[in-house]
């Protein structure tokens, strides 16, 4: 197991650099058509975590909606729920598919959603073009190495104004790595034509402790209950970094960014732990 403390690329099969983007792309492209099935009720999720992240913008940077990129929309579950409650947000997604469903939805709800298709690292915005920025949902940990890591949080940086808020949020690895699990419990939610779907993710840890392969299976029961009748089965797969949580503030730090602190999901009501963070003053401006 590598040291704790030193930010090692990962060595082995997987290589020296993140995992091909065209690979993670077919993940979420392919998982975008029934993206909301990884929910139990996705509506339900989509209004919740809305209102956790607003009263986390509300309460630092005052009751004014604020102009907010979502650089990790997926199919829209955060970036929905903010412009529900009044925020200008902006989408943008590794996922064509993903980023061209998050627009559609909104658009079903009456809600404004630019999205375009970007990787976090090289986003197409503006620099201090944001209030917020949003990097929800264990989104960063799809990058593998540090260089990629600092690479994607210096960019959030830059596209926020000075004093801007970074919300990012992951799994809470520190305890996972030392749980090490194998498997998520099955999770049951029903499609459009009645059918039961089953979801569930297995993890396969690589040797450094630190990065694990998911497999997320999905299975799809008949519409007339039959329980003798299951299928189909579909399998999708993807790598993560599981950082914890000192060496991604650290990460935040390096990248300019100021007052970084982790709220637990206790104190936000957001599912997962939330980093917060204040964007700096970009190097040389006064």
């Amino acid at each position: 197991m590598s040291d704790p403390g030193r930010d090692d690329e990962p060595t082995g099969p997987t290589g020296p650099s993140v995992a091909p983007l065209r690979s993670l792309t077919r993940f979420y492209d392919r998982l975008a058509p029934g993206y909301h099935l990884v929910y139990a009720d996705w509506e339900a999720s989509v209004a919740e975590q809305g209102a956790s992240l607003d009263a986390l913008l509300r309460a630092r940077l005052g009751d004014a909606p604020a102009d907010v990129l979502d650089c990790a929309c997926g199919i829209g579950t955060q970036a929905l729920g903010l412009a529900a409650r009044g925020h200008r947000v902006t989408g943008t997604d590794l996922s064509p598919v993903s980023a061209a469903r998050a627009a559609r939805e909104a658009a079903a709800r009456g809600l404004r959603l630019p999205t375009a298709a970007a990787d976090m690292r090289r986003l197409p915005c503006p620099d201090g073009r944001f209030d917020a920025v949003v990097c929800a949902d264990n989104a960063l940990p799809h990058l593998l190495t540090a260089t990629d890591v600092r690479a994607a949080l210096a960019e959030l940086r830059r596209v926020l104004r000075p004093g801007g808020l970074l919300m990012l949020s992951t799994r809470p690895y520190d305890d996972l790595r030392r749980d090490r699990p194998t498997a998520t419990e099955p999770r049951v939610s029903v499609d459009g034509d009645g059918r039961r779907v089953v979801s569930f993710q297995l993890w396969h840890w690589h040797e450094d402790g630190e990065r694990y392969d998911l497999e997320l299976f999905r299975l799809t029961g008949p519409p007339d209950g039959n329980d003798q009748d299951w299928g189909p089965v579909s399998v999708h797969r993807a790598t993560y970094w599981a950082l914890t949580r000192d060496r991604l503030a650290r990460f935040a730090t390096e990248a300019g960014f100021t007052a970084v602190e982790w709220q637990p999901p206790a104190a936000t009501g957001f599912f997962q732990p939330v980093l917060l963070a204040r964007a700096g003053r970009p190097v040389g401006t006064g």
